[in-house]
């Protein structure tokens, strides 16, 4: 064994060995190898193992080659040799050239006035894989460690608010953008109605699972159905006209959630045909149906309080607590909705000393409940104030002109 010097590959999952090589040969080739020592060559390849011969192993060595693009670019170019013009005459003494011509901005290398160059850099230390969409700073920071041009801090900022990707996925850090735009309040009791719904309930002995809202926008006067899940929407059409329709007339305004059941052809059709407007709220103003909302948090907290309280189930508290909520005082009414409904609250035994009914004539009778009217529209307008001053303080004003583009 002295006339190869070779190489072996080891193979995962074989034993550790060893070979001395011969002595070197550099005209040598694997084949002339195994021609001359086929013993070698068997004894190796029992081993998993194989023969390297000199020349076929290479040593990589990475070069920088956005650095060099930037030396190249360097020369002639106007806005580089206007700064080595300046130096000629004692000004920017900030900067320095080295023994090969290249411009230095300290110890960071100028990059000229190419606005192609700056975006390949500005993509590589924003978008690389080892970089994942730095914030401003962040990217600052990491460019001018090694990098420097005049204005680079502005671009950087120009840069990331043009990203794509940033805008759709950074955090928020600023106010929310949108002050609070409240409905238009309505003219006349159930002419603006809104309606959701409440889900996820244990099934009732009935089999019903969840509960259909139904408020007056004027007296919050509300309506709890309880419903299943799997009721299609000509189920909820009849319970519609049978529950609502047939207590308060078709209503001109209905706000909802955009639900699989409100956005259905049917209810598109049958609203159409009750001259109904379908409002629907979007995912950019979630707040639409707001009251509602409101609603179903008071009615949730009510059932619990019913269950823990009584023992009975969600269902059989469901129609106390659609009357106790439409007796109760109301902030923005400045009174109960049945009293705003029928001018006073239903008799319960806290009150039932209030008996004996008015003797009022009619026309009297109208111009008192268009009085109510008024001044539950007052009292609407100033909570709706006091609302938009609580909400426009955490919210800042926005505004778009046509053709611009916007998130959502």
């Amino acid at each position: 064994m002295k006339d190869y010097d070779v190489g072996i590959h080891y193979h995962p999952g074989k034993a550790n060995v060893i070979a001395d090589a011969l002595s070197r040969n550099p005209s040598s080739s694997n084949s002339s190898i195994q021609s001359l020592r086929p013993e070698f060559q068997q004894e190796f390849a029992k081993l998993n193992m194989v023969f390297v011969t000199e020349g076929t192993i290479a040593n990589l060595e990475i070069q920088p080659v956005l650095t060099e693009q930037i030396k190249a670019a360097q020369h002639g170019h106007p806005s580089i040799e206007g700064i080595k013009r300046k130096m000629s005459m004692g000004k920017a003494s900030e900067f320095v050239i080295d023994d090969k011509g290249i411009l230095w901005y300290g110890n960071r290398l100028c990059v000229p006035n190419i606005e192609d160059l700056k975006q390949q850099i500005l993509t590589e230390a924003h978008t690389a894989p080892y970089s994942i969409h730095p914030g401003g700073t962040k990217m600052y920071k990491d460019i001018q460690e090694k990098i420097w041009w005049h204005g680079m801090k502005r671009d950087i900022a120009s840069f990331i608010a043009c990203c794509d990707s940033c805008q759709r996925i950074k955090a928020e850090h600023q106010k929310p953008a949108g002050l609070l735009q409240p409905n238009k309040i309505p003219e006349w009791k159930w002419d603006d109605i809104g309606m959701d719904f409440i889900v996820g309930l244990p099934r009732s002995r009935h089999g019903n699972d969840a509960i259909w809202v139904i408020t007056d926008r004027l007296t919050k006067v509300a309506h709890f159905i309880p419903v299943k899940t799997t009721h299609n929407i000509r189920k909820l059409a009849r319970l519609y006209l049978n529950r609502i329709v047939y207590l308060h007339g078709v209503p001109k305004t209905i706000i909802s959630n955009r639900g699989t059941q409100f956005v259905s052809r049917f209810w598109d059709h049958l609203q159409q045909a009750l001259g109904t407007q379908l409002v629907f709220s979007t995912a950019y103003h979630t707040q639409t149906g707001g009251q509602t909302e409101r609603v179903n948090q008071i009615l949730e907290d009510m059932l619990r309080a019913c269950v823990l309280t009584y023992g009975t189930s969600w269902e059989e508290s469901l129609p106390y607590t659609e009357f106790a909520y439409n007796n109760s005082y109301q902030a923005s009414l400045q009174m109960a909705p049945f009293e705003a409904m029928y001018r006073r609250r239903c008799h319960t035994p806290l009150n039932w000393s209030e008996t004996g009914d008015s003797c009022i004539f009619s026309p009297d009778m109208l111009k008192e409940a268009e009085e109510k009217v008024k001044q539950i529209r007052d009292r609407l307008k100033t909570a709706q104030s006091r609302q938009k001053s609580y909400y426009d303080r955490k919210h800042r004003g926005i505004s778009f002109e046509p053709g611009e583009y916007v998130y959502l």
